[in-house]
């Protein structure tokens, strides 16, 4: 097997842009409202130090809701660029 095969099989992906950087900023904003309700467990570690509804979120949480938004945009993002949805 050569390695000209091997680059030629290769997909291309999406490139940053204004679309695919709101797709991840929603789906982490979808994923800590998501966690916020979901966690039941109450903050043991640091917490955040922010008014309103968020108060009683902590740090752990929200960096767990974080990367799993971060999981759940990169999905979209590769999901729609191979639907050609992103161009």
């Amino acid at each position: 097997m050569s390695i000209d095969f091997l680059l030629s099989v290769v997909p291309e992906t999406v490139t940053w842009s204004t679309k695919t950087c709101s797709i991840m900023i929603l789906s982490n904003l979808v994923c800590i409202a998501f966690g916020r309700y979901a966690i039941k467990v109450k903050p043991q570690g640091p917490t955040l130090t922010l008014k309103g509804s968020l108060s009683d979120f902590g740090l752990p949480e929200f960096l767990a809701s974080t990367s799993l938004g971060h999981i759940v945009g990169c999905g979209s993002i590769l999901g729609l660029g191979y639907l050609g949805l992103l161009r």
